[in-house]
C-alpha cells in the first residue's frame, strides 16, 4: 500500500513538473532557459534565410545553453555593471524597441492595392508613355566651339568624326557620340528636353547648356517601350510607399517633439 502510495505521488510530481519543462529549453545551475527565448533566435534565423528544422532548433538550444553558462561567468566577474558595457546595453535595447516599433508601425499602414496602382500609373505617366530615344551627342567646354562644330555638321562633316575628335565625353566620345537607347527621364533636365524636341536624324541647332558643358545632340530615333507589368513592380511599389510613410512618420514626430 506504501509502495502504490510513492508511485503516485511521483506521477502526479511529473505531471507537475511537466509545464515548467515545456516552457524551457534547458535549466543552467538553477536558472531557465526560456523556450520563448529560443523560439525568437529560431525566429532570426529563418528571416535571414535558413531552414527550420530539428538541427537547427538543437544548434539554437546548444547555442543558448552555452550562451547561459557565458552569462552567469559574467555576472560573477560584474561584467553588466561596467559603465561601457551598460551603455552598449542601452544601445543594442534601443535597437530591438525601434525595430519593432518600425515593424508595428509598417503592418499597421500597408499601402491598398488601389493605392499601389495609382502610385503605378503615375509612373508610367511620368516615364512619358515609355518612350525611349537613341541619341548622338558632343560635348566640349564652350559654346563657341559648339557653334562651330554644328556650323560643320551642317556643311556635311561627320558627326561621328567630330565627336571622336572633340568630345569631352570619355563614355560616347570614343563610340562618336553614340548613348544609344535611353529614356529622355535619364539624362539631366536640359538636355533631356531639348532631345525630346527633335525629329528622328535632326541636330539641335543651338547648343544645350547643362552643368557638363555645351552638348551637341542628333536625335537617331525613338521607341516604344512598354513599362513592366504592374504584378511584376508591385511589391517594389509597395516597399517604397512604405518607406515614405515611416519617413513622414518620424518627420511628424520630431516636429513635434521639445528639443533643446
Amino acid at each position: 500500500m506504501t509502495l502504490k502510495k510513492n508511485r503516485v505521488c511521483v506521477l502526479l510530481a511529473a505531471f507537475a513538473a511537466a509545464p515548467v519543462f515545456a516552457q524551457n529549453i534547458a535549466v543552467v545551475n538553477g536558472t531557465p532557459i526560456p523556450t520563448s527565448r529560443a523560439d525568437a533566435l529560431v525566429k532570426q534565423l529563418v528571416q535571414q534565410g535558413q531552414q527550420d528544422s530539428p538541427q537547427l532548433q538543437q544548434a539554437v538550444r546548444e547555442e543558448l545553453i552555452n550562451r547561459e553558462i557565458l552569462m552567469q561567468e559574467a555576472g560573477r566577474e560584474g561584467i553588466a555593471n561596467r559603465p561601457d558595457v551598460k551603455a552598449q546595453l542601452a544601445v543594442a535595447q534601443q535597437t530591438v524597441v525601434l525595430r519593432a516599433l518600425i515593424e508595428n508601425f509598417a503592418n499597421k499602414n500597408k499601402p491598398t492595392d488601389a493605392e499601389v496602382k495609382a502610385r503605378y500609373d503615375d509612373l508610367v505617366k511620368q516615364q512619358g508613355g515609355g518612350k525611349e530615344l537613341h541619341l548622338h551627342h558632343i560635348l566640349v567646354d564652350n559654346e563657341a566651339q559648339a557653334k562651330d562644330l554644328i556650323a560643320k555638321i551642317k556643311g556635311g562633316a561627320s558627326f561621328e568624326d567630330l565627336a571622336k575628335q572633340y568630345s569631352k565625353d570619355p563614355g560616347s566620345g570614343k563610340n562618336g557620340g553614340d548613348l544609344d537607347w535611353s529614356s529622355p527621364s535619364a539624362y539631366v533636365p536640359e538636355f533631356g528636353a531639348a532631345a525630346e524636341k527633335l525629329k528622328k536624324g535632326e541636330v539641335t541647332a543651338a547648343p544645350v547648356k547643362t552643368q557638363f558643358g555645351w552638348h551637341i545632340i542628333r536625335l537617331d530615333d525613338t521607341r516604344d517601350v512598354a513599362p513592366p507589368p504592374f504584378e511584376q513592380v508591385k511589391a517594389q511599389i509597395a516597399q517604397q510607399m512604405q518607406q515614405e510613410k515611416l519617413q513622414a512618420f518620424e518627420e511628424d514626430l520630431r516636429k513635434k517633439a521639445v528639443i533643446k
